[in-house]
């Protein structure tokens, strides 16, 4: 019989991206969300910040494997907010009520934002960088890393934590930088952008999304990159989108400030990725941005 898993966060920036590529890889899903999507899960509507409705949903599920990609996520403000410190709370009790259950697996959702920024060594960044968060989100997603992995050892529970990069696609916030540029071009308006010099590291959540599929399918534990492996100049990212829209003319670079104290070089060495989970997929940025274009052809 196909292992039953629970996916929180379902209908989310991430999380909608997981339901499909769980279900190919012969898990029987069960999601999470405030409302229902496709049909590749069975949806379970709950608050898992209030704990009788946790429990109780795990109770009812009793899954093997938990996925979890629920948290305070609002565009700007959740660097700093106070939700933070509630989901740590609430995400650590679900861990363990889900151990608790007899629960196998935990595969949690972190940040690059866990790692020391500070340090300018401009090579990828391997999982045994140091952490050292400088934002409240980053401190509370390692906080959760560090307990999810203590209850790992107390029960023998298998945890791998996935350490998530520079995300764009479907359904994403349309401040954020890569639809904002899309939109401003597809509106035939000036896209207004900083120098573009900092080099990052950019995936498209379908991409991401399969990636996560495959590390929760496999054996691997502690914590996981999970990027392109690719270190990319913004400045060539937001060129390519305007080569794709077909409007160049549009994009002006360097109409806006840096950010103060912005990291030249975040880029991710994804050796566990393709090593220990097997996800070995080739990287299209091209083709991710391409999906955010309908209508348009693949040059």
């Amino acid at each position: 019989m196909p292992e039953r898993l629970l996916l929180t966060g379902a209908s989310g920036f991430v999380g909608r991206q997981l339901a499909a590529p769980l279900a190919a890889r012969g898990f029987e899903v069960h999601a999470v969300a405030r409302r229902p999507g496709d049909g590749a899960a069975r949806w379970h509507a709950a608050d898992l910040l209030d704990e009788a409705a946790m429990r109780a949903l795990l109770r009812e599920v009793r899954p093997a494997v938990l996925v979890h990609a629920a948290w305070y996520v609002a565009h700007g403000a959740f660097w700093t907010a106070p939700e933070n410190a509630a989901w740590v709370e609430a995400s650590a009790a679900l861990g363990a009520e889900f151990a608790a259950l007899g629960g196998r697996r935990l595969v949690g959702l972190g940040s690059c934002a866990e790692y020391d920024w500070e340090d300018p060594d401009p090579t990828p960044w391997p999982e045994t960088r140091r952490i050292l968060p400088a934002t409240p989100y980053g401190r509370a997603k390692a906080e959760l890393a560090s307990r999810w992995s203590a209850l790992g050892k107390r029960y023998g529970l298998s945890v791998a934590w996935a350490r998530l990069f520079h995300l764009f696609g479907p359904g994403e916030h349309p401040e954020r930088l890569v639809p904002a540029v899309l939109l401003a071009l597809q509106e035939g308006r000036e896209a207004l952008v900083a120098s573009g010099r900092p080099v990052r590291d950019f995936l498209g959540t379908p991409q991401a999304g399969r990636a996560l599929a495959a590390l929760a399918a496999s054996a691997a534990t502690g914590p996981v990159n999970i990027a392109s492996g690719q270190p990319l100049a913004i400045r060539a990212l937001v060129q390519a989108i305007a080569r794709l829209a077909g409007r160049p003319d549009l994009l002006r670079l360097g109409a806006l400030p840096d950010r103060p104290g912005e990291p030249p070089f975040i880029t991710a060495d994804i050796t566990r990725l393709r090593r220990d989970v097997g996800f070995t997929e080739r990287v299209d940025l091209q083709g991710a941005l391409l999906g955010l274009l309908p209508g348009q052809r693949r040059p």
